[in-house]
């Protein structure tokens, strides 16, 4: 474990562990665990990155977030992260646990007696609820060719109301789009979060596998704009705002992957991620091996291209695209 103070004793900065599993080989498992607390009380928030083993930017954000804040302390309040919730994941490039499969994302709020990532999960979801954090922000990434955005899960009811109209305002301060969650996946560790009357969301921050530097600016920016939101944090700098046209930006925006395709081919794009498309146009085109057209694919609503596939093969009722629907 290792504590610091800075040379101005207005914060202290700790990197520890937490142990999560011991192997049959006796190795022990451990989840990183980063902190800087303010001499002054305030609010607490939760960086959280890498649930997902093959999305790594949300690591490096999060440490690029606390060197920011070891040059700048917080002028109240605490930050808390798990910048590697996934650590078996990450080193093998996989979304899910590898020894067990399992997607950790779909394993909350956990178990102490339940599978190995519903055990992950309790210690996770144990370990922050503990601190009665203000809000969480979760790290994320998405196709390779994506924009970054915030994704708000659907509202959980009157209970926790609040949670979520907390969550929904610091999202609205990130700077990225704000987009509406329409798939109630109860299991997830926002959702989790919320239904546990802590608010928070998810920042999904492009291309998956790889650090995309561009991002990584994009996501300490953006956090730094919830930090300034509570008042914990203070500098010069503008406030960041994702480069998006005007007449999206103002509106409600719901995540949709329709249409799907109707057949199977090589996808050809007629549209980028950031390109606001209308209702009927044309978004791909999807064409057989002799090069024959097979389908084209026709946007369902007005709104905003999110990313395209990965894979540039299509069949019939795959996902090939996701938008920001108004």
């Amino acid at each position: 474990m290792k504590a610091e103070k800075n040379k101005n004793q207005r914060q202290k900065v700790k990197y520890s562990f937490v142990k999560i599993l011991t192997g049959s080989d006796l190795s022990r498992r451990r989840l990183p665990f980063m902190a800087v607390e303010s001499v002054n009380s305030g609010p607490v928030v939760w960086l959280t990155g890498c649930i997902h083993g093959d999305e790594v930017t949300g690591i490096v954000t999060i440490q690029e977030v606390f060197k920011k804040i070891q040059k700048q302390p917080l002028r109240k309040g605490a930050i808390y992260a798990f910048p590697l919730m996934n650590p078996m994941g990450f080193e093998a490039g996989s979304r899910n646990i590898t020894i067990s499969r399992e997607d950790l994302n779909r394993s909350f709020p956990g178990g102490k007696s339940g599978s190995l990532a519903e055990r992950i999960a309790d210690k996770i979801f144990t370990t922050i609820s503990q601190t009665k954090p203000t809000l969480v922000l979760d790290l994320h990434n998405d196709w390779m060719k994506s924009i970054p955005y915030t994704v708000i899960d659907p509202n959980p009811g009157q209970t926790h109301k609040q949670a979520y109209d907390k969550a929904k305002s610091a999202a609205e301060k990130s700077g990225f789009l704000v987009i509406l969650e329409t798939e109630e996946t109860r299991r997830s560790f926002s959702y989790s979060l919320l239904n546990h009357n802590i608010p928070a969301f998810t920042i999904e921050l492009g291309e998956s596998y790889i650090v995309n530097e561009t991002n990584v600016q994009y996501g300490v920016k953006s956090i730094l704009n919830i930090l300034k939101h509570l008042d914990m944090f203070e500098d010069k700098d503008e406030a960041f705002v994702f480069d998006v046209p005007d007449k999206i930006k103002a509106k409600s925006l719901r995540f949709v992957s329709e249409p799907v395709s109707s057949a199977s081919g090589i996808i050809r794009f007629l549209a980028s991620p950031g390109d606001i498309v209308k209702k009927g146009q044309a978004v791909a085109k999807i064409y057989n091996t002799f090069g024959k057209l097979q389908d084209t694919v026709v946007c369902l609503y007005d709104g905003i291209v999110l990313g395209h596939s990965d894979s540039s093969v299509a069949y019939p009722g795959a996902p090939i695209m996701a938008f920001g629907a108004i």
